[in-house]
């Protein structure tokens, strides 16, 4: 781990070893966490805010232009450390990074509605909202 940056109650947030870009820093919630899909109560809340926090930094600090707030959960993201965490790295036109997948997706969505799948997450997202499913 590099350097801290921020520590708050229910995340912190520190420098990686090997950064994108001078700033690049890394939120993660101070409570055990796997992923997005296992972060209990306020943490996402208070995680993210950390990481707006970080990111307005960035502008005004390094005077980065934008910002990419990047996050791999769960076995086909890639996720290396099974703890969530979010990179904020700072951008800037032209400055070299690519973050943006460069392929499309070989995987055809399946689910109900017909095949549909911003129906079909629709759907999903109202029942694990009224607790009727995880």
């Amino acid at each position: 781990m590099g350097g801290p940056v921020a520590r708050e109650t229910a995340a912190c947030a520190f420098l990686p070893l090997g950064p994108l870009a001078p700033g690049h820093t890394l939120v993660v919630p101070t409570s055990p966490v796997a992923d997005v899909f296992t972060t209990p109560g306020t943490v996402p809340a208070e995680t993210v805010a950390l990481v707006g926090r970080v990111a307005r930094a960035m502008r005004s600090g390094p005077g980065a232009t934008g910002v990419n707030v990047l996050n791999a959960s769960g076995p086909g993201s890639d996720q290396s450390m099974h703890h969530l965490h979010f990179h904020v790295v700072p951008r800037w036109v032209d400055d070299g990074i690519s973050t943006w997948p460069t392929g499309r997706s070989q995987h055809r969505f399946t689910g109900d509605p017909a095949g549909r799948p911003a129906e079909a997450m629709a759907v999903k997202a109202t029942a694990v909202e009224q607790g009727r499913t995880g």
